[in-house]
């Protein structure tokens, strides 16, 4: 994280080639964009949770909404070197992060991860960054009543929706990702865990790094709750969470049967 800005360690040169074939603007191209997309690490980095920025990308061009991202000057807000006690670094990188911001004359901010949405929503202001933060689902939902997005509800799908910690329990957005899906015309079902009282897939607090004892593992328990309500797909709104469930299903060998999509995937899949 101290030398490329990210958790995977991966070089920081390669943080926008998720954007590769997208057409997708800078803010060196658009610096006066309404809105700046903020990608996190996970979206830039992990190949997985790449086909979710891409996805959400392409929602963005088809409703016109006027945004840029920072491409490659992108940095890491440093969410998980202060979960793991190293407030030293978290600081040094939320600064950075701030200035890289403030110098590009951010107003408004969106967001496809919690733990990105909550650092710079709630813990940036701290250190002078003061920002309209949205997350994705949020803003969907205000495209679609304002016509700009055309979402036909297509998705006719067996979904059970899993609330992330940093939107639902720390933050209480619990309803948008599910208005979100229904209109897509999931069929959205619950976990006996959810909403105020859901449970974590086992990657907060830092955790997406530290490996579990192999009978202790949160996000099997996480899965098999999830596998009880019998779902077509399993929807999440992180890149944790996406992580975790997805290899919960691939303990399980269930990878033919059920899916693990991003509320932006499904929502993209249907949208005109």
């Amino acid at each position: 994280m101290e030398t490329q800005s990210n958790p995977w360690g991966l070089g920081a040169e390669k943080r926008f080639d998720w954007a590769a074939g997208l057409a997708v603007p800078t803010v060196a191209d658009k610096p006066d964009a309404e809105y700046l997309y903020y990608v996190g690490c996970a979206g830039a980095f992990d190949d997985r949770n790449r086909k979710t920025t891409q996805a959400f990308a392409r929602l963005l061009g088809k409703a016109g909404v006027d945004f840029a991202c920072l491409g490659r000057e992108e940095l890491c807000n440093g969410e998980t070197a202060r979960r793991l006690g190293n407030e030293y670094l978290y600081q040094t990188m939320a600064q950075a992060c701030i200035e890289s911001l403030n110098g590009a004359g951010v107003k408004k901010v969106i967001v496809n991860c919690p733990h990105c949405f909550n650092t710079i929503k709630n813990e940036f202001p701290q250190f002078g960054g003061q920002y309209e933060v949205i997350h994705a689902a949020e803003l969907v939902a205000r495209l679609v009543a304002q016509g700009r997005l055309q979402v036909p509800p297509a998705f006719k799908k067996r979904t059970v929706y899993h609330d992330s910690c940093y939107y639902g329990r720390f933050n209480e957005i619990y309803d948008e990702p599910r208005a979100v899906l229904a209109r897509a015309g999931a069929e959205v079902r619950e976990m006996r865990r959810h909403k105020q009282f859901g449970m974590c897939c086992g990657a907060g607090g830092g955790r997406m790094w530290i490996e579990e004892d192999p009978d202790k593992r949160v996000n099997l328990l996480r899965t098999q709750q999830a596998l009880e309500t019998s779902p077509e797909v399993i929807a999440v709104s992180c890149p944790f969470c996406m992580t975790m469930l997805s290899d919960g299903i691939k303990a399980r060998e269930l990878e033919d049967k059920v899916q693990t999509l991003d509320v932006m995937e499904i929502v993209a899949k249907v949208a005109t």
